[in-house]
């Protein structure tokens, strides 16, 4: 009895230690989110004084000292005077100098040990940046490869890293937490081999899994539509303590035979519900497969939202919790309200990750053609502090971060939704470059997303088709130029039904430039084009083949990329035209 009490005892005191950590971290950030302004000015201070002497630093600021500057709010003014605002494309000479070996001071004091690189799905190539108690998790998460450049820096996703990390172990560990997959499946490079054992593992302890979770919905809605194909074997690998020979990565299988043994009980229980399950078009496959899950946790914002009707469908009723608001630049905001729908959600910005900006952005009413959107997209304010923001305006985000970072445009659009205390809520509400625009007009991926659901919502109530995913483009090799959306859709439906839902998307775009464009014919008809069953994932094939990782893959909602344009041209099986202004 002495025993089990002295344990009990532990147990208790560690749970203390849990919620302790957990009330001082709820403190801390009370404290900073109601002084704001401060917390800011502080931040900015530190990053240069860590950074004092960079090479970067010296080309604006020449022999400023400031370490003599010693108000706060000085120094700010100085920092914005004399830096300029800058995109990535000014920091990438420093950043092959130090990919090359380059160890002087370029952009930080501390020497650079990784470089992270961004999904690459906004402009078609990656970026490079300096950079419950128990229970089980489904994680649904990949690494890809991590490489190391000529000067010996190791580069790699984000997530990448993180998974590799210390960091990551102490998280489960601390948490008690553990996901359900060892390393070698989430460090795979096979991303078709690790979510079958994600799935595998995940159904294996199914009665000990909590929540559900991955990087973006996405990679969720992805993962169980391969749990709809795969189940049968799945379970047969369940039941007999095997491994299907699509996994053929020696240390996966390895990893993953290790933890098996033959469950027949469980695997005839699996296997009764999923044969339920499919008579009931996988409704609520979550919660019925996963008895004790509470929840599912991911980003579910911005480009994600079109795949929250699945996930609805699959969650069964389970709440929806979305993730907080990160680039692979900084982390920026929390989502202090996790009990809000996701359409609702929005970010407290954490004013101590890195020094904000907000670039006023004002929609256009242009009366000349331009195709320059990284320019033309909004009209500019000055850029302003943190403080300053307003409710309801709109902004492009600004960092300045601890890794070197100086000013840097991070090209999200954001709305100010509210405040948490003094730090602002931001609503995410496009990327800046994802516009399309032919001729006045400019239409974001916001508003692609919207037509997009007014389109789809159509079909599914003619035909009960399901819209599996969408991109777009803006045709201009021919005149007038007109927009093309293509769609990928799972179901029968019929070419009446589907010209409906062409000209739907055409009308419900509400821009003043491209209505007047269209009535003009200065725009041509709305295209829309059905593509083969799959070729989004040839898309994301593309993607994961040029290094970017399953975690950070998100499919662009507006395109120019010439090599995702030819898979989806080639892969297009008939085109409709709208009828909306004729």
């Amino acid at each position: 009895m002495e025993g089990e009490e002295g344990g009990s005892k532990e147990i208790l005191m560690k749970i203390d230690e849990l919620c302790e950590e957990e009330e001082d971290i709820i403190d801390w950030f009370e404290q900073v989110s109601s002084e704001a302004a401060v917390a800011q000015s502080r931040t900015l201070r530190k990053i240069l004084q860590q950074n004092y002497g960079v090479e970067y630093l010296k080309k604006w600021v020449g022999d400023v000292n400031i370490h003599e500057i010693p108000d706060d709010f000085t120094l700010q003014s100085i920092f914005t005077s004399l830096i300029p605002l800058s995109s990535h494309a000014h920091f990438e000479p420093f950043l092959q100098r130090i990919a090359d070996g380059d160890s002087s001071p370029l952009l930080t004091q501390q020497p650079i040990t990784t470089l992270s690189l961004s999904s690459g799905t906004t402009e078609g190539r990656q970026k490079v940046y300096p950079t419950r108690e128990g229970g089980k998790i489904l994680e649904f998460i990949y690494s890809s490869k991590q490489t190391k450049t000529k000067g010996g820096i190791t580069t790699g996703t984000a997530t990448t890293h993180y998974y590799a990390s210390e960091e990551f172990k102490i998280k489960q560990l601390k948490t008690k937490s553990f996901t359900c997959s060892p390393q070698e499946v989430i460090s795979g490079c096979d991303y078709k081999q690790s979510t079958y054992c994600h799935l595998l593992l995940g159904l294996l302890y199914s009665e000990e899994v909590e929540f559900v979770t991955s990087t973006f919905a996405y990679t969720i809605v992805q993962a169980f539509n391969q749990l709809e194909e795969s189940w049968e074997e799945i379970i047969h690998d369940i039941s007999h303590a095997t491994l299907s020979s699509r996994i053929d990565i020696p240390e996966i299988r390895k990893a993953v035979l290790k933890v098996m043994s033959p469950k027949p009980e469980l695997g005839w229980k699996i296997r009764r519900v999923c044969e339920e399950l499919k008579k009931e078009g996988w409704l609520g496959l979550i919660p019925k497969l996963w008895p004790n899950c509470k929840y599912v946790y991911s980003i579910m914002t911005g480009s994600m939202q079109p795949y929250l009707k699945k996930l609805r469908h699959y969650g069964g009723g389970l709440p929806l919790v979305s993730g907080d608001y990160g680039s692979t630049e900084s982390w920026i905001g929390v989502n202090v309200d996790p009990y809000l729908p996701p359409e609702n959600v929005t970010f407290a910005v954490i004013p101590t990750f890195s020094y904000f900006e907000f670039i006023p952005l004002f929609k256009q009413h242009a009366t000349t053609s331009s195709t320059d959107t990284a320019i033309h997209d909004f009209l500019e304010g000055q850029p302003i502090a943190l403080s300053e923001v307003k409710i309801g305006q709109q902004y492009e985000l600004v960092l300045t971060t601890f890794t070197g970072l100086y000013r840097c445009r991070l090209g999200d659009v954001v709305e100010v939704a509210g405040f948490h205390n003094k730090t602002p809520k931001l609503n995410f509400i496009c990327r800046r470059k994802l516009v399309l625009t032919v001729n006045i007009d400019k239409n974001t991926e916001k508003d692609v997303q919207l037509a997009v659901e007014r389109g789809s919502q159509l079909m599914s109530q003619l035909s009960g088709a399901e819209l599996v995913d969408f991109t777009s483009y803006a045709e201009l090799s021919n005149q007038p130029g007109h927009y093309v959306i293509f769609w990928e859709v799972k179901g029968d439906v019929n070419d009446t039904v589907l010209g409906k839902c062409c000209s739907e998307m055409d009308a419900a775009f509400v821009d003043y430039g491209y209505v007047v464009s269209r009535k003009a014919n200065s725009i041509g008809p709305l295209e829309l084009r059905i593509v083969e069953r799959g070729s989004f994932n040839k898309i994301l094939e593309y993607y994961i083949g040029n290094g970017a990782a399953l975690s950070q893959f998100k499919t662009p909602r507006c395109t120019t990329n010439h090599f995702l344009l030819n898979i989806l041209n080639l892969s297009t099986l008939q085109s409709f035209f709208s009828t909306a202004y004729a």
